[in-house]
């Protein structure tokens, strides 16, 4: 619940303006101009060079052992140099992304450690051979290997004829005649031979080379996309792992935030409706042993229970209603949101556009998602008027609330937006908050759809 509109609605301390910690450097020189001085660019030049010689023993050694252990087959010997080969691409994977993160700044998980089910050799080499991850480390080594000499060849030769016709003019005038000829040949044969040997074609060489020097950075830059790919992608968890990964998170905000919900309930009672009811039990004993000594004071003691019955019912009330509200269940949506946005201190409007209703797990979050955001609408916004839309696109469930507050919301902030954030990610929702500072304040949340007919 919200507490506070800087915490729940995630107020970063930089704001990304000059000044800030985190405010990105403001360069004078354009990105193309800037590139080839760039740590980034020489970098990323390091990768391809380094590429060459990695790949060619990668190849080797895949073709090699894979070469000798298909050849072993007909004898046992046959599986274990497989699996040892596979162990050894493994090994060489987790080189690949250590040096895709040193130099191209590429963070790819560690995939998904081989698991044995029996004990033993045995039991290594079974698990190993079914390791898709295994198999997919070995078609990197043998696909990095034509891929390195491509990379390798464009890069070098661009880098190299860039730098040196930039820097002709330099080497020109230190060696005006080198080994007895005039300037840099373009052609010759038996009769005809032609060199750059004048100003104009010097200064058009120069301005040919810049161009390219130029332009080589971003040529390398998309050849380590390549590269990029691959390791994320044969490298890398697979996506079933990843997905694997993502629902174990997801279980545990679904059982932490259970928990949680459990214990506001508990402490609800427990310092609402139930001390109430402990004192209107001790408040009516009283008034029955006064009904024959003092009438009057005991009518007023039950007077005063009354009061108390009436306090402990709304209090039940409220507490059932954060629980499961009966108009989300009796009327949808539509109805609840309604509900929701006149307990708003702004005027709040609401429109749902459904033809159906969705699963009542789903709208449920709904409900509560809308609910929390109005909640920090009417406390903190500081806005004059909010508006709520919920509507469906094929199998997303889409709600958007809207305020004229003074924004500045971040989910990343670690807040309570951020909680929300999580819930939603647990059921495979999606939280995106666009707050300017000075606002408006847009929340955009999506929920998968699934509908009520189809879950009974």
């Amino acid at each position: 619940m919200a507490t506070d509109y800087g915490q729940d609605y995630g107020f970063a301390s930089g704001s990304g303006f000059p000044g800030d910690a985190g405010a990105p450097r403001n360069h004078r020189l354009p990105a193309g101009v800037r590139a080839p001085f760039e740590a980034r660019s020489w970098r990323e030049f390091g990768y391809v060079l380094l590429g060459l010689p990695i790949g060619v023993l990668l190849f080797t050694y895949a073709v090699t052992m894979v070469s000798l252990g298909a050849g072993l087959l007909v004898t046992f010997l046959g599986v274990p140099v497989l699996a040892a080969t596979l162990a050894g691409c493994r090994g060489f994977g987790a080189m690949e992304r250590v040096r895709a993160r040193a130099l191209l700044g590429l963070q790819v998980a560690d995939p998904e450690p081989v698991r044995r089910k029996k004990q033993g050799a045995m039991g290594w080499m079974g698990a190993t051979l079914k390791s898709g991850t295994s198999w997919r480390s070995l078609l990197y080594a043998v696909l990095q290997f034509p891929w390195s000499v491509f990379s390798f060849v464009v890069a070098v030769n661009f880098w190299a004829v860039g730098w040196a016709m930039l820097t002709y003019p330099l080497w020109f005038w230190v060696f005006p005649m080198y080994a007895g000829q005039d300037g840099l040949q373009l052609y010759g044969d038996e009769t005809h031979r032609v060199y750059l040997d004048n100003p104009f074609e010097i200064t058009l060489t120069a301005l040919v080379g810049l161009l390219f020097t130029l332009a080589t950075p971003w040529i390398i830059r998309a050849l380590t996309t390549v590269d990029r790919l691959m390791v994320h992608g044969l490298l890398g968890p697979s996506r079933l792992a990843t997905r694997v990964v993502e629902l174990e998170s997801d279980r545990g905000v679904v059982v932490d935030t259970a928990a949680a919900d459990l214990r506001r309930i508990e402490r609800d009672l427990h310092d609402g409706a139930q001390a109430r009811l402990v004192n209107l039990a001790m408040d009516l004993g009283l008034a029955k042993e006064k009904l024959r000594e003092d009438p009057q004071a005991a009518a007023i003691m039950v007077d005063e229970a009354h009061g108390e019955v009436k306090t402990a019912l709304q209090e039940l009330r409220d507490l059932a209603r954060g629980i499961h509200p009966a108009v989300l269940t009796d009327r949808g949506l539509d109805a609840a949101l309604s509900a929701v946005a006149s307990r708003c201190t702004v005027p709040v409007r609401v429109e749902v556009d459904l033809v159906e209703r969705p699963a009542s797990a789903i709208e449920g979050i709904a409900y509560f998602t809308v609910s929390e955001l109005l909640q920090n609408v009417s406390k903190h916004a500081r806005a004059t008027s909010a508006a709520v839309e919920v509507w469906r696109v094929e199998d997303r469930l889409m709600l958007q609330i809207v305020d004229n507050g003074m924004g500045g919301a971040d989910v990343s902030a670690g807040s309570g937006l951020a909680g929300l954030a999580e819930r939603l990610g647990a059921v495979d929702g999606i939280l995106v908050v666009d707050s300017p500072a000075g606002g408006p304040t847009r929340v955009t949340a999506e929920l998968p759809w699934r509908s009520e007919l189809a879950t009974k």
